[in-house]
């Protein structure tokens, strides 16, 4: 039996509760958080213990085999070097793993030198029509991709920004292209294959944040292609749809949804739409069940994780090319871009009360 211990109780976490719940394979150890009423509701109904930071966790339940962390953005690396050092656990971090790409590769580095395992989280990937549409590339069935399109159409109103401090702050937070776009960012690249370079152009329309709530771009793909993605939470008065569309030398074809949970459109082979499309109740979908599954089977040493060091780092890596050529108003290349200025940049008072 895996067990885990879960830091951070905010809107992610329910997912991955439910997801470690259905795995019989898997329990809950124990939680924290620095909310009391979120702590005492959680244990109650959990019937597990909570406290509020993961060291009183960590010492008082030694026996946690992974941390998953779910904390504020900005801090997923303060913690996972913080606990990868201190206390030697696995760790499972949900998106965006860390805000800056350098912070990323070190925690593998550091994970890699203790024998621990990292398990990054993009949960779409595990999408029924993601996973087909993948099968279906790697085939060779829509020949080589000449265009590719993202479209995140997205409601995050001043209300949601409100919620708590570190939110659309660069430091803690990113805005659209960091906590929405990043899935489907990952699910571009996963899908059409590596961006060359990037031109992106970042507004805010929807509130009052220092963050963007926009980004529209241009790409060019390493395999010669070229494409256009449009990412925004300024959309009202509801989320609209999350669609990425291809078009390659044999046929066509496009996710979208809610959270690119159907299948819309598959040209050589129109029957798979209906069979590949899933129903979801809200944004976060159905993949957390998969990505606790695809932890299990890792651990247990039966089937490598799906998500692995180099594929994260790339992602990261994505998400800081658009900041970046943005912050010079100029195209960049992918592989050159490091570190954004903006995201991710210290702000220790925010710091301090999540540490």
């Amino acid at each position: 039996m895996i067990k885990i211990g879960i830091l951070g109780l905010g809107r992610i976490a329910g997912h991955h509760v439910k997801a470690i719940l259905k795995n019989k394979k898997i329990k809950i150890a124990a939680a924290c958080d620095l909310n009391f009423t979120k702590r005492d509701s959680f244990s109650k109904k959990h019937k597990v213990k909570c406290y509020s930071h993961y060291d009183l966790m960590l010492k008082a339940h030694p026996e946690i085999d992974i941390v998953a962390i779910m904390s504020p953005s900005g801090m997923h690396y303060e913690h996972a070097l913080k606990i990868l050092n201190k206390f030697r656990k696995h760790l499972i971090i949900e998106k965006p793993t860390t805000l800056r790409t350098s912070n990323l590769k070190k925690i593998f580095i550091t994970a890699e030198k203790l024998k621990r395992k990292i398990y990054p989280v993009f949960q779409n990937r595990n999408n029924k029509c993601v996973i087909k549409l993948k099968e279906e590339i790697n085939k060779g069935k829509l020949g080589k991709i000449k265009i590719a399109n993202l479209t995140l159409r997205w409601c995050r109103p001043q209300r949601y920004y409100d919620l708590a401090e570190w939110r659309g702050t660069y430091s803690h937070d990113g805005g659209a292209a960091t906590q929405q776009g990043v899935h489907y960012l990952d699910l571009l690249r996963y899908l059409a294959g590596d961006l060359k370079n990037i031109l992106c152009k970042m507004k805010t329309y929807g509130a009052k944040i220092e963050v963007e709530d926009t980004a529209i771009g241009i790409f060019d793909l390493v395999s010669g292609g070229i494409g256009t993605f449009e990412i925004t939470t300024a959309a009202r008065p509801k989320d609209f749809e999350a669609t990425i569309s291809l078009i390659g030398s044999k046929g066509v074809a496009k996710i979208g949804g809610l959270a690119s949970n159907k299948m819309l459109e598959f040209s050589p082979e129109p029957k798979l739409c209906k069979k590949f499309s899933e129903k979801i109740s809200d944004a976060y979908g159905l993949g957390h069940y998969k990505v606790y599954n695809d932890v299990y089977l890792d651990f247990t040493n039966k089937k490598s994780y799906p998500l692995n060091k180099a594929d994260c780092i790339k992602t990261i890596q994505l998400l800081n090319s658009l900041y970046i050529s943005s912050e010079k108003n100029k195209k960049v290349i992918v592989n050159s871009c490091n570190n954004s200025v903006k995201l991710g940049r210290r702000n220790i008072k925010i710091s301090k009360i999540y540490k």
